[in-house]
């Protein structure tokens, strides 16, 4: 009886553990630059304040055009607020006003 004998080889004991770890690597940097990782939570969570902000501004400059346009309505015209309007239109003003041009 023939027999071979083969020595083991000291690589062969670390093709999967450096396969593993490769995966691993993998998963563990997209996990943290990846499109939902650590990173892009921490610019959602900024994007989110700032839009957060713009929308605070949009509800308050909405809130101000209502209130002008409720002093608009008929019934409840406002001498003052026709007279503004007037004016803005018209670009005129008295002689013992002061403009202030923005």
């Amino acid at each position: 009886m023939h027999t071979i004998q083969k020595r083991k080889s000291f690589l062969g004991k670390l093709i999967v553990p450096a396969m593993t770890s490769a995966v691993l690597a993998y998963f563990v940097l997209h996990a943290k630059t990846g499109q939902y990782g650590s990173e892009a939570k921490v610019a959602f969570a900024r994007q989110l304040a700032e839009r957060n902000a713009e929308y605070a501004e949009l509800l308050a400059q909405r809130e101000a055009i209502e209130r002008r346009v409720r002093a608009m309505k008929d019934g409840t015209l406002e001498k003052d607020m026709i007279d503004e309007n007037a004016r803005r239109a018209l670009n005129v003003a008295r002689e013992d006003e002061i403009v202030i041009l923005r």
